[in-house]
């Protein structure tokens, strides 16, 4: 039986402890949990698509109504909470104006070898080193999602693609994509170098423009962070690609960058696929 909305009144209430002064939260971490903010991104939580389970569903009382086929579809062991504003607010530590968040727990890790043990000759993966910025992660994977990418990549000083942020920059799509994690960048292309992966490592140093890249077989985008970008053990590793930008100037970040580099790549007319 689905559960009814649980009333709650008292800010410091321990059902409700799990969403508490969330930005505080958001940098000490949640032991496998994530939060899930906005509506768009809770549907994803719990939709087929979700590789993540939904732990508990916390609502501003006046929007109960609206979200009821929410709640009538949310998981039956998952429960469900509505508060007034002002206490939503108080529980959150700051105004909640869009008066959802759910508790998701985090899909178990896999590694890069089990990501890629069925790659296909169509597949695109994405990689990313030392991507610390949570704006920045978070459209990847929504690039990752809408142009199909079989899964994310991310080495050991990647931010966390769960962070409250980086999953809302997503529009959810964190919580729908394959994804490994883990280990250094020169491991993680050996990996993929010795399944077939061809890795393409974009870099503005790169002599070979994208525009001239044909894939044959699967491939692997990898970006690194703004800045320092990739290290050149890693470049020497794979084949380097750039865009080339007017008067040589570097304004794309790793967002941009790849939603160009997935597009060309997962279209045949522009691959050579």
């Amino acid at each position: 039986m689905q559960n009814l909305p649980i009333s709650i009144t008292d800010p410091d209430d321990p059902r409700v402890a799990a969403f508490r002064d969330i930005r505080e939260r958001d940098l000490t971490g949640r032991q496998g949990l994530f939060v899930a903010e906005g509506e768009v991104v809770v549907r994803g939580l719990v939709s087929a698509a979700s590789l993540c389970r939904p732990r508990a569903l916390l609502l501003a009382d006046k929007r109960t109504g609206a979200l009821a086929d929410l709640i009538a579809g949310w998981p039956a062991d998952a429960p469900v909470y509505a508060a007034g504003q002002a206490v939503l607010d108080r529980i959150a530590g700051f105004p909640l104006h869009r008066g959802i968040l759910a508790l998701g727990e985090k899909p178990e890790p896999q590694t890069v070898e089990a990501l890629v043990k069925d790659v296909g000759e169509a597949d695109v993966l994405v990689v990313a080193g030392g991507v610390g910025n949570h704006d920045n992660m978070g459209g990847l994977f929504r690039n990752a999602a809408a142009f199909g990418a079989k899964g994310v990549i991310l080495d050991a000083q990647c931010c966390d693609p769960f962070y409250r942020k980086a999953v809302r920059v997503s529009v959810g799509a964190v919580l729908r994509t394959p994804m490994a994690a883990g280990g250094c960048l020169e491991a993680i292309v050996d990996d993929l170098t010795a399944a077939g992966v061809t890795v393409l490592a974009f870099t503005p140093s790169a002599r070979q423009p994208l525009a001239t890249c044909r894939r044959s077989g699967p491939v692997a985008v990898l970006f690194g962070s703004e800045g320092p970008g990739l290290p050149a053990a890693v470049i020497a590793r794979c084949q380097p690609v750039g865009i080339p930008m007017s008067g040589g100037f570097d304004s794309l970040n790793v967002a941009a960058t790849s939603a160009i580099a997935l597009h060309h790549l997962t279209t045949p007319a522009l691959s050579g696929a």
